[in-house]
């Protein structure tokens, strides 16, 4: 795959959007190279290094503006970090890998047009024990087709009342983040397959994904976008339904 211009403008789009609400981006990435015609050879492990990228700048504005609870982020990083390894070391068959991407992207679909109201004052005490495999799970399925979990994690702790929107844009960005570490590692263990294109992708997703952390933190309405990704996702999850 050759250089491709509007590939990289809408990897810039992605990463803004995703940034902006503590998202690493990689549904969205996997979506674009789906799209794009990218070998599944490189697909994980590119989304998962993109992922690392933006995800580290999503985590530092939502964490310079207080809203970081370690506590909470702890069970789910024990069940999740063994499991992404594992995942990320084992081979997939790729039309296995592409119909299970492909019920991700669905999912992903629905995280965006929906996304829960969690702007309550008063936080339900999180369970240790339902946190931890919530994490081993999400875990085992980033490291498997290359995410870092975020795009199901962040439903799930608004609809469990365990944090706020802010709250749940650190957790997640710092989940993401262990998360595709982790991933990286089990690929490289196995044996990791890297695009000679990697280095661009890595930088303009990198200063999108700078762009929106700084635009999330101040509450842009990002509606008409967040639907636009939604289509682009939608798009991609039909196409690796029928190919």
């Amino acid at each position: 795959m050759e250089i491709n211009i509007l590939f990289l403008i809408a990897l810039f789009i992605v990463a803004f959007m995703y940034a902006s609400v503590g998202h690493g981006g990689a549904s969205g990435y996997l979506a674009l190279m789906a799209l794009f015609g990218v070998s599944t050879i490189f697909m994980r492990s590119s989304a998962l290094i993109l992922n690392l990228f933006v995800s580290a700048v999503s985590f530092y504005a939502f964490y310079k503006g207080g809203y970081f609870k370690i506590k909470l982020l702890v069970p789910f990083i024990i069940g999740s970090l063994p499991m992404a390894f594992l995942g990320a070391r084992m081979n997939i068959d790729p039309q296995l890998f592409k119909f299970i991407l492909g019920i991700f992207l669905v999912i992903a679909v629905t995280r965006m047009i929906y996304v829960p109201k969690s702007d309550r004052k008063e936080i339900i005490p999180f369970n240790f024990v339902i946190a931890f495999f919530i994490g081993a799970f999400l875990g085992f399925f980033s490291g498997l087709i290359g995410i870092g979990g975020g795009i199901i994690l962040s439903p799930l702790l608004l609809l469990l009342g365990w944090a706020n929107m802010k709250e749940t844009a650190a957790i997640s960005a710092s989940f993401i983040f262990l998360n595709s570490a982790s991933g990286i590692a089990g690929l490289i263990s196995s044996g990791i397959h890297v695009s000679p294109h990697l280095l661009y992708w890595v930088i303009v997703a990198f200063m999108g994904g700078i762009l929106g952390a700084y635009m999330g933190s101040f509450k842009l309405s990002l509606v008409k976008l967040k639907y636009l990704l939604a289509f682009v996702l939608f798009l991609a999850s039909i196409k690796l339904f029928l190919v």
